[in-house]
């Protein structure tokens, strides 16, 4: 984990806090990174609401008290998050300072035999914020707690998620709730994760997504107007909807929603999704509004994380010129099948597909003109094997790993493939099939397919021996 990008993800004022690990406690806590908020924090000017003790410059990896005096009860709040694993808020006003501190640690969960990890992060206020006071309710904090503890344990982002929503519809006592994602740039959204209660039947948001739906969410931070979420609670509120956003309120009205509660998720000076719940119960409306306020900025922090490593994965596993996996993918594939730690069905299908005269169009005519011949060959394979998993395996080489069709139907589609690609003066495949019956080894299938694949570019050489140079 690179800990200067994670900590650059949040907005607010935040820091990674190392605390060495001791046999009977603790050793040193120390600052080891931190956003530009925060190292803008040790700058003295008349913009920052509070200066830091003696003015010190901020180098990462310092103990915290070369900035602050020490401090027993900052001491604890950092080992309860970094040592004993514990998602950590507090609202303070220490004497020191004239201002307020809303402060939040999580643990991180960072490989390290010396050290354990958390964030820390301070907003500070010069006012009390009895908003920020009642948040600290029992009943508000055990449940921020306890969707802190799911997202920052979980090794499966997504059963987390489904976890948390209807941790929320529960909360709300709603008959709905959904987490949908936002891309106002690509001018789409999605849905993450959703959850109903069981006497309304089967009911999703899928219905509803389509290419306008992504304008009743623009509409959505007009009315919200720079607050922190949109409750809609009678009648009445609804019908300023239909003033505001007649659409959605068309689609509210066809729903059958009577009550809302939107809460904006921001990352970054970016929404990047919503959390919805559709009649929650009245008497729940104060219990939703300060839970969900601070949940938001935890749930978003981890679905853009989420998102974040969503990127780095395709980056990592995508063949970035024809857009299909690229061979690091293709061999941990390989790996994953041939160790047993992905289950394979009796039969299977191999395909390689070598394109020929790759090397003549690169040496004549140029490699952008290569570059496109690769691009429209994985588009045809792309096409031909739409439900296959397809593999750049080299330069020219290419792999379709098939676990799912039935030997004829995967026949029909190489013989469309070789129809297709047969032309030699433009794109044209050397092909090997090989079709597994009896759950054999899947590199020994590879082998054999490889094989077929050479002894078909033989015969393509044998019918063009004018292109035997290529």
């Amino acid at each position: 984990m690179d800990l200067q990008e994670y900590v650059d993800q949040f907005d607010s004022m935040t820091c990674i806090m190392s605390v060495e690990k001791k046999p009977n406690g603790y050793g040193k806590m120390c600052i080891e990174v931190g956003n530009k908020a925060y190292i803008d924090s040790f700058k003295k000017n008349n913009d920052n609401l509070v200066d830091m003790p003696f003015g010190n410059k901020f180098v990462p990896g310092q103990e915290y008290t070369k900035y602050i005096p020490k401090d027993l009860n900052f001491e604890h709040f950092i080992y309860s998050s970094a040592i004993l694993k514990k998602p950590m808020h507090a609202y303070i006003h220490p004497e020191r300072f004239d201002v307020w501190f809303n402060i939040f640690s999580l643990p991180l969960d960072f490989e390290d035999p010396f050290k354990c990890y958390c964030t820390y992060t301070q907003e500070i206020s010069t006012e009390l914020n009895t908003d920020s006071l009642q948040s600290l309710s029992a009943k508000t904090t055990a449940d921020v707690l306890k969707t802190c503890i799911k997202l920052r344990s979980t090794k499966n982002f997504l059963k987390t998620m489904d976890e948390v929503i209807a941790d929320i519809r529960n909360i709300s006592k709603a008959n709905y709730c959904c987490i949908m994602l936002t891309d106002f740039k690509a001018h789409k959204c999605s849905l993450l994760s959703e959850n109903a209660a069981p006497e309304i039947g089967r009911h999703t948001l899928l219905d509803y997504l389509n290419e306008d739906f992504i304008n009743y969410a623009k509409s959505w931070l007009d009315i919200i107007n720079g607050s922190t979420c949109l409750i809609i609670k009678d009648e009445k509120e609804i019908e300023d909807i239909k003033v505001r956003s007649p659409h959605w309120y068309e689609s509210i009205k066809s729903a059958g929603i009577h009550r809302i509660a939107l809460f904006p998720l921001r990352h970054n000076d970016e929404t990047i999704g919503f959390i919805w719940a559709s009649n929650f119960a009245p008497e729940e409306t104060d219990h939703i509004k300060e839970t969900l306020e601070l949940s938001t900025y935890f749930i978003a922090s981890e679905i853009a994380n989420y998102k974040l490593l969503q990127r780095l994965e395709t980056l990592s596993s995508t063949d970035l010129l024809t857009g299909v996996k690229n061979r690091n993918a293709m061999n941990n594939r390989v790996i994953q099948i041939a160790s047993g730690r992905e289950r394979k069905p009796m039969s299977y299908g191999i395909i390689f597909a070598d394109l020929n005269s790759l090397k003549t169009v690169n040496d004549k005519i140029g490699h952008n003109a290569g570059d496109k011949l690769l691009v429209d060959a994985a588009e045809i394979l792309k096409t031909t094997f739409s439900k296959s998993d397809i593999y750049r395996a080299g330069g020219d080489e290419f792999l379709i790993i098939d676990m799912e069709t039935p030997k004829d139907v995967l026949s029909s589609k190489v013989e469309t493939l070789q129809k297709k690609s047969d032309d030699p003066n433009n794109i044209s495949f050397a092909i090997g099939f090989y079709y597994e019956e009896n759950g054999g080894d899947i590199r020994a299938a590879m082998h054999e397919a490889d094989s077929r694949m050479y002894e078909d570019k033989k015969a393509f050489y044998d019918r063009h021996p004018e292109c035997r140079n290529r």
